[in-house]
């Protein structure tokens, strides 16, 4: 008995699967610069309102204001690529008293890179970081 195979033409295929599988991989791509773009912007500004605050508490008489606290952790974002003007920075605490605690607050609008993504995963565009250091001037 004589079996006849046929040769399947597969030619193709793989484009077709390739083809199938870029949207999910260009998504996780795009998902991947997302996140470490919003992780940095997160950690510039928890470093930003760090050093507000460490200058408001460091410094004796006179203590710093308010504005002049703002405006160091503002400086910091210089070259960070952050834009400074979508910060707000809020601080509360009693200046003049010791010992006290000191709170910077820190909140930032961000944009998202891929305008499109956002709306693909779900994610409130544009998404508010906000960010909190407590210091003690002792």
């Amino acid at each position: 008995m004589k079996i006849l195979m046929q040769k399947v033409d597969e030619r193709g295929v793989a484009a077709a699967e390739f083809a199938l599988l870029l949207p999910v991989l260009l998504l996780m791509l795009l998902g991947i610069i997302e996140f470490g773009m919003i992780m940095y912007s997160r950690e510039v500004l928890t470093n930003a309102a760090r050093e507000g605050a460490r200058a408001g508490i460091v410094q004796g008489p006179p203590k710093r204001t308010e504005g002049e606290i703002k405006t160091i952790a503002t400086n910091y974002l210089t070259n960070t690529g952050i834009n400074p003007s979508k910060v707000d920075f809020e601080v509360t605490g009693e200046l003049s008293v010791s010992p006290n605690n000191l709170t910077v607050m820190a909140t930032y609008e961000y944009n998202f890179i891929f305008p499109y993504f956002p709306m693909m995963v779900g994610i409130p565009s544009p998404l508010d970081i906000r960010t909190q250091v407590v210091m003690r001037h002792e």
